[in-house]
């Protein structure tokens, strides 16, 4: 049997288990780790031995649980209540303002956590029973939300682009920077979107009436401190680390410090809310662990098998394609794969074959992750089966339906494709930080 053949059995075998409802990291391990045996008899599992090894000695991994248990901090001492409440207040005389201010909300929690979930969950109870009760538009709420939590595998720290760094052997530091121009162009398109749709139809986001807006400015300035908080909490993480005072696992530390210790000095910090914390975690964390490592034993036994030299020749050999053919073919390929799996499934699936290919072609791979991070924000939420409207659907209220929720995300998406050409056609967006930070050329 040939290695083309192999591997197309692979993948084939892998997806067959993947639609059968296992779990991804088991079904890739499996495969990964039965198709080494098969392969190379007992010498094989020194391949599953070789990436456990690997992920154990990765050190910046232990920036993954620093981050994670810093979010869960922050929202469960319901700091980000106090960050819609300063949104509120500075944006509610403006058609579409409480959306805007979704969207900051949703930038801010991004920067606390790193995964969209958590914006999702946030932006749906805090956010949407507010904007329904003030008037907005259910499709547009549905969208603002849906859009705004999708950046939170962009902006650093981005959980998703610690796995691209681990999968592509690329600095997770210089990924974040070059996640953070891309990430805040996307919001501020989000927002001039937002602001034309409401300014041309104003119904779809009414501005508050005077009586709600007429807080005090002590109580403004008190409300502005109050939701500034996680944005001085991400400072003092982030300064150290671009000055170059502490390494990216130290940041990580100061920052789960620093929230841990914002909660108490606000007097949040219950034991249920560091249950909770330290619970959710532990889950995600080992959720990540065990993809990782199943992904670079998947990856190991393609290595093994040149597969990678084989997609190169069939590409650039036998079809004649361009190196930006090839990867425009990438970037529609994870759209489809988005339809039916998560960000961290595609990219350890996909990633065995399209990081080496990618570098190969003489690509930028810390600009190709912020592009496959972009087009995976595309992929959640594009039906049928994308990511975040069945988490929509599952915390929306009755009177949003499914079909409300899919019509709703179309100019959205039409908006993330628009930066994902900007991004593919100005590299430096994304490059230019990480280049003034590290050097780089």
């Amino acid at each position: 049997m040939s290695y083309e053949m192999i591997a197309l059995l692979m993948f084939s075998s892998l997806m067959l288990l993947l639609f059968t409802g296992q779990r991804v990291f088991a079904a890739i391990g499996f495969v990964g780790a039965a198709a080494s045996m098969l392969l190379w008899g007992v010498g094989g599992v020194d391949i599953a031995f070789s990436s456990a090894i690997k992920l154990m000695k990765w050190y910046p991994l232990l920036t993954l649980p620093m981050f994670i248990f810093m979010g869960y901090v922050l929202s469960e001492s319901k700091i980000a209540d106090d960050l819609y409440k300063m949104f509120h207040v500075w944006f509610g005389g403006l058609n579409g303002g409480l959306a805007v201010g979704t969207i900051g909300l949703m930038v801010l929690i991004s920067a606390m956590n790193g995964l969209s979930v958590a914006g999702m969950a946030i932006g749906a109870t805090i956010a949407l029973p507010e904007l329904l009760r003030r008037g907005y538009d259910k499709r547009m709420v549905s969208g603002v939300i849906q859009a705004g939590s999708s950046l939170g595998i962009l902006v650093p720290p981005s959980v998703v682009l610690v796995l691209y760094a681990m999968i592509a052997r690329q600095p997770v530091g210089q990924l974040w920077l070059a996640g953070v121009f891309p990430g805040l162009m996307m919001a501020g398109m989000f927002v001039i979107y937002i602001v034309i749709r409401c300014k041309l139809n104003p119904s779809l986001g009414p501005a508050l009436p005077p009586e709600d807006r007429n807080v005090p400015m002590a109580e403004k300035l008190r409300l502005l401190g109050a939701g500034l908080l996680p944005i001085f909490i991400f400072i003092t993480m982030m300064v150290p680390f671009v000055k170059g005072w502490t390494s990216l696992v130290e940041s990580s530390a100061i920052g789960a410090l620093a929230a841990l210790g914002a909660a108490v000095a606000r007097r949040r910090m219950t034991w249920a809310v560091f249950e909770t914390s330290v619970r959710q975690t532990l889950g995600i964390s080992c959720m990540f662990m065990w993809i990782i490592l199943a992904a670079l034993c998947f990856g190991a036994v393609f290595d093994g098998l040149g597969a990678v030299k084989a997609i190169e020749g069939l590409f650039i050999g036998k079809l004649g394609l361009s190196p930006w053919e090839i990867l425009i073919l990438m970037q529609l390929s994870y759209l489809i794969l988005g339809t039916f799996l998560d960000d961290t499934a595609m990219l350890v699936i996909v990633a065995p074959l399209y990081v080496p290919l990618v570098g190969s072609l003489g690509f930028d791979l810390i600009w190709y992750g912020i592009l496959y991070t972009i087009t995976c924000q595309i992929a959640y939420m594009t039906p049928p089966f994308g990511y975040n409207l069945f988490l929509m659907r599952a915390m929306a209220p009755p009177e949003i339906t499914i079909r409300d929720i899919y019509a709703s995300i179309w100019p959205f998406v039409g908006v993330m494709v628009l930066a994902l050409m900007l991004v593919m056609a100005f590299p430096q967006i994304a490059l230019w930080l990480p280049g003034q930070v590290y050097g780089n050329p």
